[in-house]
């Protein structure tokens, strides 16, 4: 039986986890390798050389490493409701983002100030807009001024840190602030934006249509956006990357609220790296069908009050449970924060999961069957070779997803570096996969589900077959917990 489900309970014991993935075939280009330097490469190379000879002369410390990243992005964001038009609109940046490290590899300017709030490592650091143009001379411009304003930052950062470090008790696993790599260089062509904007406003506005055929929606819309993205890097010790990725989505989203006031939401996303890998517009005029659907029949749901006991997460849920309170807790920058609450730290070695449970994270898999996985890159975002990781094998944890801030133990980067725009790059996670040796089928989970129900007298068990969002709180001050906004729920 389909439920309401009220988003401030949810205390669960998931008694099986069941994985899915579903959407539709999809295609991607292959990069397609260039040997000319483009106007930006060009620009970052000079101002890197201009830079490390006058503050490697006049500086105090001098720099022992300068690192550019310029992100290329353009934007296509076309949206229905109802039949109608509402947005339709394309949008271009060109972000520089700069590292200036003084010190050297062991003891830098990144170092996080103990004892205090100093933003913390991935904290946001702050991007600047280049000109659309390729104009050498206005490019070079502003990537100067911004050096410069970032070296005098590090030298006064670099004094705080050892200031710090004086006064605070010693550190009980100290490591490296910055890793040793092989600089790695390669050339591909800038990734553009491939839709028809036109084509995908009229293609909007007929699927959006179908939601008319249901008077309790209050909301319905279609979204179609495409994002295309080149990154180029440049640093001093030798790396030069010219490379990208485009995504493009289709969201079909709608809202209503029940009779006893609650509101309620369902929605479906299509994702592929190039347009013609979404579904055709009948395809999407039947998954609206079902959104529609769905949405009404939640209305007529009876509520769950707040509720413990087992549980089954299915398809979405499952990934998202896994994601937040497994995925989030291995990546390496929160292993060294003490602010952080390092939960697997010093469990490498040890059985953390049942023994038929493997996990690693692998970006270098652009798809899994027909399904383009978002999380594929070639690069990470200082310049290391995207590598897969096995964290853990039969239950036992082997690693984290490290950035170049290394741990003990873990003296290197394995190319899980990556930061929005303006952050700094910490371990994130790429296409997360969990593997099991062992399996049921569907019936036999919904039987194991009521059989633990009898075993703990409760009169039903719930299955989550969709959820919106998911966020967790890793930091030591907080408790870790865990929270989603159920949307598919039906008891069992």
């Amino acid at each position: 039986m389909l439920t309401k489900f009220y988003r401030k309970s949810a205390w669960l014991i998931a008694v099986a986890l069941c994985l899915g993935l579903v959407a539709p075939p999809a295609r991607a280009d292959k990069p397609v390798p260039v040997t000319t330097e483009s106007v930006i490469i060009k620009a970052l190379k000079e101002e890197m050389l201009r830079a490390k000879d006058v503050l490697g002369k006049k500086g105090d410390p001098p720099p022992y490493f300068i690192g550019y990243q310029v992100t290329d992005m353009q934007y296509s964001l076309v949206s229905a409701s109802f039949g109608a038009l509402r947005n339709s609109m394309g949008i271009r940046q060109r972000l520089l983002d700069l590292e200036v490290r003084v010190g050297d590899y062991d003891f830098d300017n990144t170092r996080s100030l103990r004892g205090g709030d100093d933003g913390g490592q991935g904290g946001y650091q702050g991007s600047v807009n280049l000109p659309l143009e390729d104009d050498l001379d206005a490019l070079k411009s502003e990537i100067w001024l911004q050096t410069d304003m970032r070296y005098r930052n590090a030298v006064e950062r670099l004094s705080k840190a050892k200031t710090n470090q004086a006064v605070m008790v010693k550190e009980e696993n100290p490591a490296p602030d910055f890793s040793r790599e092989k600089p790695n260089t390669a050339m591909f062509e800038p990734v553009k934006a491939k839709a028809d904007i036109k084509d995908w406003a009229a293609k909007a506005k007929e699927i959006s249509k179908v939601f008319s055929n249901y008077p309790e929606l209050l909301t319905a819309e279609v979204t179609y956006y495409e994002e295309a993205s080149t990154k180029y890097l440049v640093n001093t010790e030798g790396a030069t990357l010219q490379h990208g990725t485009a995504q493009s989505r289709v969201s079909l989203v709608a809202t209503t609220k029940a009779d006893d006031g609650m509101e309620l939401f369902r929605y479906e996303i299509f994702d592929s790296r190039a347009p013609e890998g979404l579904p055709t517009v009948e395809a999407l005029k039947k998954a609206a069908e079902k959104v529609a659907r769905d949405v009404a029949a939640l209305r007529k749901a009876p509520v769950v009050e707040p509720f413990t006991g087992p549980a089954i997460l299915s398809g979405r849920a499952a990934g998202v449970f896994f994601h937040e309170i497994f995925g989030h807790r291995i990546e390496g920058h929160r292993q060294k924060n003490e602010a952080e609450g390092n939960t697997f730290t010093k469990q490498v070695g040890k059985e953390i999961l049942p023994r038929f449970i493997s996990v690693y994270d692998d970006p270098t898999l652009e798809k899994l069957g027909s399904v383009d996985l978002g999380g594929f890159y070639m690069f990470d975002d200082e310049g290391v070779k995207a590598q897969r990781v096995p964290v853990v094998e039969a239950g036992i944890l082997r690693n984290f997803l490290l950035s170049r801030s290394p741990l003990p133990n873990f003296p290197v980067s394995n190319g899980h570096g990556r930061k929005s725009p303006g952050f700094a790059a910490v371990g994130r996670q790429g296409n997360l996969l969990v593997q099991s040796s062992v399996t049921v089928p569907n019936t036999k989970l919904r039987q194991m589900l009521i059989a633990e129900c009898r075993k703990q007298k409760k009169p039903f068990g719930l299955l989550f077959d969709d959820v919106s969002g998911g966020f967790t709180f890793t930091g030591r001050g907080t408790p870790q917990a865990f929270q989603i906004t159920p949307i598919m729920v039906y008891r069992v």
